[in-house]
């Protein structure tokens, strides 16, 4: 990380929505430092802790504590006044701002702005974005009836004050970025990202701009670039919660998600180390505990027993209503919509025949070449009806040959497999297809409204009362990898046994215990590392299906010119 990016004004969102229009003076420093970053906290609500937001505002804590009135600029009874974080803005400069700490002397105002680290060495002692917001405190000060020529950066790191003049260019260089964020803002036109920059490696926006990777598939000649850094974490810090106990109780303490089985504390959580929340079957959680869970952005996700999704409860929906209306648009154009459904099934149909060719014994060449036609056809189909016709026969001669990738010993002594079925599946081997796909379903749900997508409305699926077509969309690549892998692998390994599986009715289900193991081993393929076809650096799937969303908005926006499917070799 450079040292102007450690100087980054990282404290967080400060300033509500309540005079929307208004520029905010902190993101006129993010616009100065990386155009691309401004427009996305501003234009598209996005934001994303990472170690120095979280230290920015424990740095912050002291002039965040209180918010005092602004000053009478007309006042003369001699005495200086200082006041902390005063909220100002200036109608005409079309900026506001949450000013530190502000010192008054009468007419006189000086702004005082708290950064995080250590005073850079560099002429002058500050980076530019820090100048450029504090020299917009200074415009508003100005405008409000004070007289502000300079004002002051205090760097917490090393207890140091440096003084900023409010000359002639410092001041029109201010008024220069807003107007042209502004003017971003208005045309919705999204900066391009930074080339290879060393500012990307400290942005806690990072995974969401993917600049390398947007930058890398720009690009007509991919040849004549080198492999984007891996700028993000290769897994999560934070995991999935499951509860599947009937009659459980989730509570809270303090930071700790505590379940509960018949008053018994049975299992806890630490907030920070949870993605979600999925509640399977019947368990009640306490109202403090949705509350908080909302707050913090950590969806609670409902299935049934069997593992059926029903839906989640999340906090307000992402503030990038910008990324929405892409979708719609996208999602009302059918050449658009019947790219991306080739994309989709295109992939789906080369992972299969990769899992087959990997793991199957004794698959016959021509159930290979059929495939590989398949996904050519996918890939020339003219329509939603065409495509559909290619992906039931793929499906047909891949499912006809699964049974291979099964050892010998199991599909002997009692998983046996003659094809897809469902609703409700009929033999072990699907039930436990049936629940690696709608945990994929719930996964890429979560994700996908984390990214601000409507999850509802897809492009391949059409929509549906309730049915999450975008996460079905964006899945199908996915099935074999994830899904049909976990199923091998639970059966090749013993996890799950002929005897784990009771019958009610004409359907299979797995047993509690071994659902729990079935829970664990698709948990683990999601940790799986693997190197990344495209980019070449290593990423767990679970990071996988955040990436693959994040491309598909930048297709949406027009960034990219074409979806990037994802594939193994």
């Amino acid at each position: 990380m450079t040292d102007q990016a450690k100087h980054m004004s990282v404290v967080g969102p400060k300033i509500g929505n309540s005079q929307p229009d208004l520029l905010p003076a902190r993101m006129l420093n993010e616009y100065a430092f990386c155009p691309r970053l401004g427009y996305m906290m501003w234009a598209q609500g996005e934001f994303a802790d990472n170690e120095y937001t979280q230290d920015g505002r424990y740095k912050h804590r002291r002039v965040d504590d209180r918010e005092d009135a602004l000053p009478d600029p007309g006042a003369d009874d001699g005495a200086p006044v200082v006041a902390r974080s005063v909220l100002l803005s200036g109608e005409e400069a079309g900026i506001i701002a949450k000013i530190d700490l502000l010192e008054v002397d009468g007419k006189a105002a000086v702004p005082v702005d708290y950064k995080r680290g250590k005073r850079p060495d560099i002429p002058g002692g500050v980076y530019e974005p820090e100048r450029v917001q504090l020299c917009a405190q200074g415009i508003i000060l100005r405008e409000n009836g004070f007289e502000c020529d300079r004002g002051v950066i205090y760097f917490v790191g090393s207890k140091e004050r440096v003084e900023v003049r409010f000359d002639d260019e410092l001041i029109s260089r201010t008024r220069s970025l807003a107007e042209s964020f502004r003017g971003a803002a208005e045309v919705k036109r999204i900066p391009p990202p930074l080339d290879d920059s060393p500012k990307c490696s400290g942005c806690s926006l990072v995974s969401i701009c993917l600049p390398d990777e947007t930058g890398m598939l720009m690009e007509s000649d991919r040849q004549t670039r080198t492999e984007p850094r891996r700028l993000i974490p290769a897994r999560d810090d934070a995991m999935p919660v499951y509860v599947q106990a009937q009659g459980a109780y989730v509570g809270k303490k303090g930071d700790v998600l505590v379940i509960k089985e018949k008053g018994k504390k049975v299992a806890e959580a630490k907030l920070f180390e949870t993605s979600q929340l999925a509640i399977m079957g019947n368990a009640q959680v306490t109202t403090q505990t949705v509350q908080e869970l909302c707050r913090r952005g950590i969806p609670i996700v409902y299935m049934s027993t069997g593992g059926w999704y029903y839906g989640m409860t999340t906090g307000p929906m992402h503030k990038n209503v910008e990324l929405r209306l892409h979708q719609y648009k996208a999602a009302e154009d059918p050449k658009r919509a019947l790219h991306l459904s080739r994309r989709f099934v295109a992939a789906k149909i080369k992972n299969c025949r990769t899992l087959l060719r990997r793991n199957a014994d004794g698959v016959e060449p021509e159930t290979l070449r059929q495939l590989k036609e398949s996904a050519s056809d996918a890939e020339a189909a003219t329509s939603v009806e065409s495509l559909l016709g290619v992906e039931g026969n793929a499906a047909r001669v891949y499912f006809g040959a699964f049974a291979l990738m099964f050892k010998q010993q199991w599909s002997e002594g009692g998983f046996d497999f003659n094809g897809r079925n469902r609703r409700p599946p009929k033999d072990p081997i699907n039930a436990m297809l049936s629940l690696a796909y709608s945990m994929l379903t719930k996964d890429l749900t979560v994700t996908l409204a984390a990214a601000g997508f409507d999850a509802h409305l897809g492009f391949f699926h059409k929509p549906r009362y309730g049915r999450p077509s975008l996460a079905l969309d964006l899945m199908e690549e996915f099935r074999p990898l994830v899904a049909d892998s976990t199923v091998i692998s639970v059966v090749n390994n013993g996890v799950v046994k002929p005897e784990d599986f009771v019958r009610a009715g004409n359907g299979v289900n797995l047993k509690k215990a071994a659902r729990r193991a079935f829970i664990q081993a698709y948990e683990r393929r999601m940790d799986q590392l693997i190197r990344h076809p495209i980019f070449g650096y290593q990423i767990s799937y679970r990071r996988v299906l955040d990436v693959q969303a994040r491309l598909l908005g930048r297709y949406l926006s027009g960034e990219l010119p074409k979806y990037p499917e994802f594939t193994t070799r």
